[in-house]
């Protein structure tokens, strides 16, 4: 088990130094387009953190309940932090976290998959990981919809589920001299430092044209329709979004 923080407002070298001295191993950090400028990750920020000793934690958030929005916003936002990750060079094989920052219920559920599918098949290189409650984290985690799991105590309900790579434990804390929330990692979280490979995920052409991929996607649809099998409507959506990856089209 790993101590770590996360917070909105940028780290200092000092402040940064000093958590480490208090015992902090890792800083989740906020990967947003400049707009969001006041919570903003930096290079210099993310090498600051490295030289301190932590890890860094790469998460995505503008709105708490933007995931709610659907494969829209996700397609959005996943181009959006593939830029950000890019512009900081945070290293190929890392992860890239969603936050989905209130109480979802069930019935958003469907939303959050299609958001966290989206951004996926915008992040090149990159893998994604999911920030929630404990049910959002199982419930994502059983639809195979990321990879990394961040579970918050809030919304929770006093559940833990054991997916969760980082656990969020206590909100409101100062520390150094520094607003933020305390945090347990657990393994697989998805950090990384500057001292990786300075190598940012390249940009990875799609396999097939989407003309083609809409194509197949159209003879498929055809076909179910035909047959009138509701059975078959999730395995032609499955293909479907099989094709859409592959000419490196948005997931629906």
């Amino acid at each position: 088990m790993k101590k770590g923080i996360d917070c909105a407002q940028p780290l200092t070298a000092s402040v940064a130094k000093s958590l480490v001295a208090a015992g902090q191993t890792f800083a989740a950090r906020y990967l947003v387009p400049i707009t969001y400028k006041w919570k903003r990750l930096t290079r210099a920020e993310a090498e600051a953190i490295t030289a301190a000793g932590m890890k860094i934690i790469s998460v995505f958030e503008t709105t708490a309940n933007r995931p709610a929005g659907g494969a829209k916003y996700g397609t959005e936002d996943g181009k959006a932090a593939l830029a950000e990750a890019r512009e900081i060079r945070q290293p190929a094989g890392s992860a890239i976290y969603f936050a989905v920052d209130y109480d979802a219920h069930p019935r958003d559920y469907d939303a959050i998959e299609a958001y966290l599918h989206a951004a996926a098949s915008q992040l090149s290189g990159y893998k994604v990981g999911v920030y929630g409650s404990y049910a959002v984290i199982e419930e994502m985690a059983k639809r195979g919809a990321a990879k990394h799991f961040w579970q918050t105590y809030a919304w929770s309900r006093g559940k833990k589920s054991a997916r969760a790579n980082v656990w969020q434990h206590k909100n409101g804390v100062t520390l150094a001299g520094h607003p933020l929330d305390l945090n347990e990692s657990y393994g697989g979280e998805g950090w990384w430092n500057t001292k990786s490979a300075d190598k940012p995920a390249q940009e990875v052409k799609p396999k097939m044209s989407a003309e083609d991929a809409n194509k197949i996607i159209g003879f498929l649809q055809a076909a179910w329709k035909a047959t009138g099998d509701q059975e078959s409507r999730a395995e032609f959506n499955r293909l479907a979004n099989e094709l859409r990856k592959a000419s490196g089209q948005p997931l629906q």
